[in-house]
């Protein structure tokens, strides 16, 4: 009887996870598709997607394409043949998508551009992003303050890095950027030694801080053997780590010749570790966890036939169309309020940090 008793408990214990797992896929499975895990960022985004949606009663296909257009693309055809109820995709490179989306949209799939505009189709549904031009203010800003401009007299030597170019968000950062920084170019306050501007002289393909740190090394050798770089803008950490390896290795981060102030994007563990040392000066944080639920909300609304919240229908225009848009609010993250931002808020541990 014992025995009996037993088997049953085990067979009823395998009808519940059966039943758990069923439930889990009762509202279709959402197509997740990621740029890279060389970011810790887009590994952050990826599993927060999957927690959030599954703890709402969706199954999830999150993939990762490691920067590889064309396995992006298979990916994303792939979830398409499986019959994904939505796809939400972080573009490598946001022009190369159209045949894929206009599949996505004969089979009734809607598309949730993530982070990143997908541009050149009219098959992008909605778009869930951070306020990526107020990035751009709140780098350059942070590197004005630091310097004590507008009131110090100067001039101060900066140099420019922007993001990639196949990625929509590099030109609002670099403008916003620009917005702070130009008045102060054309005063004189600011000098760019290099005299490279513009997102086709300082843009860096794929976001590579090894291609950061070889440019930091030629402006360096060409530009500066006889002067001091006072600040260097930086849109994302992975960047700013190549940018101060470079500086390093010329003998800046000593007390005799400090760090220049270099601002960054993500508040990647590397970086939040930097600025805590003394090194990396700012960091702009994105909370991936409110990215994840403004975009799940969106796709409770579209399966249940409503509309789902949009705060920005002006901004994001594609080539094609604007694209209905919720821009969440970046944070400033300096050694002043670390702390407070991403321990207070449970983003990290503090021993995480160490």
């Amino acid at each position: 009887m014992k025995i009996l008793k037993i088997a049953l408990a085990a067979l009823l214990s395998v009808a519940w996870m059966g039943a758990g797992q069923t439930l889990a896929q009762d509202k279709g499975t959402i197509g997740i598709s990621m740029p890279t895990k060389s970011s810790a960022r887009w590994i952050a985004d990826g599993d927060n997607m999957v927690k959030i949606l599954q703890e709402r009663g969706y199954g999830t296909d999150l993939q990762y394409a490691e920067d590889d257009i064309p396995n992006q693309l298979s990916q994303i055809e792939n979830m398409i043949t499986k019959g994904v109820k939505v796809l939400v995709i972080a573009a490598i490179d946001g022009t190369t998508l159209s045949s894929a989306l206009q599949q996505a949209h004969d089979a009734g799939i809607k598309v949730i551009a993530y982070d990143r505009l997908i541009r050149d189709s009219a098959n992008v549904d909605y778009y869930t992003t951070f306020d990526n031009f107020q990035v751009g203010v709140l780098q350059a800003q942070s590197l004005v303050n630091a310097l004590g401009l507008p009131d110090a007299a100067g001039p101060f030597n900066i140099e420019l890095f922007g993001g990639s170019p196949d990625d929509n968000n590099a030109y609002f950062f670099y403008d916003g950027a620009m917005s702070v920084l130009q008045p102060l170019i054309d005063s004189g306050k600011l000098v760019v030694q290099s005299g490279q501007m513009g997102m086709d002289k300082v843009g860096t393909l794929r976001w590579d801080g090894a291609v950061a740190q070889a440019r930091m090394d030629n402006l360096l050798s060409a530009y500066y053997t006889d002067k001091k770089v006072n600040a260097v803008l930086s849109p994302y950490d992975g960047l700013s780590i190549g940018i101060l390896s470079s500086l390093r290795g010329v003998g800046y981060g000593s007390p005799d010749q400090p760090f220049p102030y270099v601002s960054g994007q993500d508040a990647e563990i590397p970086s939040v570790k930097s600025i805590i040392a003394g090194e990396q000066y700012s960091t702009v944080f994105k909370d991936t966890r409110e990215l994840a639920k403004v975009t799940a909300n969106m796709i409770d609304a579209v399966l249940s036939g409503k509309e789902p919240e949009i705060n920005d229908t002006k901004t994001y225009n594609n080539g094609v169309k604007v694209v209905p848009s919720y821009l969440l609010k970046p944070v400033l993250v300096d050694k002043n309020n670390w702390k407070e931002v991403l321990v207070g808020s449970g983003y990290y541990k503090e021993d995480q940090l160490q």
